[in-house]
């Protein structure tokens, strides 16, 4: 599944960095009655981290699945590389490196031979290519052992390594961060980051939401199989017009901007901050009229709103919970 054309075809057929990688056309997936994936339409451009969020039971996997033609969709189509997937699955998908769930791995057998296994069937690779995904995960140490003695994370960090084996155009990665300590997720951060900077592209479902803000260009949040939205992150999590103040006597501030026509929307949150409106939504009259009332800020700036509450809000079902 990740063998890839030869690097020296694919330089001289570069495609522009406005290239859709990966389309999805009114993609649809139906067990009986259920629907788990409704008529989804997604694109991925060249070089971007492209997050696919969304709760449990929302279509994520199966939408994956799909893509890369592990099952067939009841109605759609993907589209991958420039070529329906579907029909031209033999071609593309040695250009397309995938972990899904947890990785299939050989636990009697050392990292390396793992990787040597996976290069046997992709009919070869060198070993220092093998050398070179192992460092780039960091498991070149580790090679040697049996895989039964890795950690959750490690055993994860492998599964990269053998989708990265034979250098893919579009890296597929379900839930990348599952198992990985702090330090980990910060090595596989750093990871997607210098691939994207080489022009590939990476499409990662996770849940992971604090880690999905620091590397991903766009996302994409389904919910009960359907697309609630497609945004730049930036767009996404950009603040409605609010403001964090730091103030003394917060609860004071609060009772009297709430007495203000554009202030009734005020809120103290968790930490007792004050959240609020503006005068004609400028911070310079927030300050003022504080200033003027006796409330001098310890800080005030615009309020960006956090990509997990974003989340929640979007996947809200009806009764306040997202499922």
């Amino acid at each position: 599944m990740t063998a890839t054309a030869p690097a020296a075809h694919r330089a001289a057929t570069a495609p522009r960095g406005d290239e859709i990688v990966l389309r999805t056309r009114d993609l649809t997936k139906q067990y009986g009655k259920r629907l788990a994936v409704d008529r989804l339409n997604i694109e991925v451009r060249r070089g971007e981290i492209f997050g696919f969020l969304g709760p449990n039971g929302a279509g994520k996997t199966t939408t994956i699945r799909m893509a890369l033609g592990l099952i067939a969709p009841t109605s759609g189509s993907v589209e991958i590389l420039g070529g329906d997937i579907a029909t031209h699955r033999a071609t593309i998908l040695p250009r397309v490196g995938a972990l899904v769930e947890t990785p299939a791995l050989y636990l009697y057998m050392s990292g390396r031979d793992n990787l040597r296994a996976v290069a046997a069937v992709l009919g070869g690779v060198p070993e220092a290519r093998m050398d070179a995904v192992l460092d780039l995960v960091g498991l070149r140490a580790r090679a040697r052992d049996r895989v039964k003695t890795y950690s959750l994370g490690m055993k994860q960090r492998l599964g990269v390594a053998i989708a990265l084996l034979q250098d893919p155009d579009l890296l597929v990665l379900d839930e990348p961060a599952n198992g990985l300590d702090p330090a980990g997720i910060v090595e596989m951060r750093d990871l997607l980051r210098r691939l994207a900077a080489e022009g590939k592209t990476v499409f990662i479902s996770s849940h992971v939401l604090t880690e999905v803000r620091q590397i991903c260009t766009r996302v994409a949040i389904v919910n009960l199989g359907r697309l609630v939205t497609e945004s730049t992150v930036e767009d996404l999590v950009r603040g409605s017009g609010d403001f964090t103040v730091t103030v003394e006597r917060a609860a004071d501030a609060l009772a009297l901007v709430r007495a203000q026509p554009w202030g009734r929307g005020a809120r103290l949150d968790g930490d007792g901050t004050l959240i609020t409106p503006a005068p004609n939504n400028r911070g310079r009259e927030l300050t003022r009229f504080l200033v003027d009332a006796g409330f001098v800020p310890d800080s005030l700036a615009p309020r960006a709103q956090d990509l997990e509450e974003v989340f929640l809000r979007l996947t809200d079902n009806g009764n306040g919970v997202a499922k």
